[in-house]
Parts: structure tokens; sequence; C-alpha cells
């Protein structure tokens, strides 16, 4: 039996209005707002969920990296169409970090706030 169930994966960055706007765009759904606009939740089709909090002095991680600032997590994001989807991602602010090899499967990018993101073909 488990001790506990994932309620929600949190995302700091310095604008949550933007950040959730940026994965609403990539991912769908509904971004509901608090009332102080320092926390945003990201309601996603078939109800799994991110959020996204207000940190200030926010520093974003480096990719890859180990210590204070290196990377500590990413998602994975999975796309019927590799090409189309970096191409929308790119559009929306996203960076592209890591191309592969040609044909490789997966891509890395970093969101407008410095996350690092993959995008895998399924």
């Amino acid at each position: 039996m488990a001790l506990a169930e994932l309620g929600v994966v949190v995302l700091d960055c310095p604008d949550p209005d933007a950040l959730a706007g940026f994965y609403c765009e990539v991912l769908g759904g509904t971004v509901e707002r608090d009332e102080t606009g320092d926390w945003l939740d990201l309601a996603l089709p078939g109800g799994q969920a991110l959020a996204f909090q207000r940190a200030e002095g926010y520093i974003a991680p480096r990719r890859p990296g180990a210590g204070s600032d290196g990377q500590q997590f990413h998602l994975d994001l999975t796309v019927a169409d590799l090409d189309a989807a970096h191409e929308g991602v790119l559009k929306l602010g996203a960076t592209l970090l890591d191309a592969g090899e040609p044909g490789r499967s997966w891509r890395v990018y970093a969101d407008p706030a410095g996350h690092p993101f993959c995008l895998c073909a399924c």
C-alpha cells in the first residue's frame, strides 16, 4: 500500500502566468488562477495537472549539470509528430538544448523560464 499519491508537479518560475500560458498552449487544458497570482494550476485533459509558483530570485537550472543549479528534473512530453511539435514549441518561446543525432526519437528543450523538457515521439 502506498503512503501517498502524487498531487501535482509544481514548477517555480518568475512569472506563473506566462509559464502556465506556455504549457497550456503545448499541452492544452485550463489555467486556474488563485487570488494572488503567485500560484496557477493547469488542469490537463485526462485529469493530470501542473502548477506554477512565483519564486522571487528564480535561477533557471543548467542542463546537463550537477550541483545546486544543475538539472533537478525534467518533463517528458509525448508527441505524434516530433518535427511539428518542435516547430510549435519554438514558436511559443522554447529553446532547443539538444537535437541529438538525426533520427533520434527525442529532443531536449528549455521552457521560457529555463526548465528542461523533452519532446518524445510515440
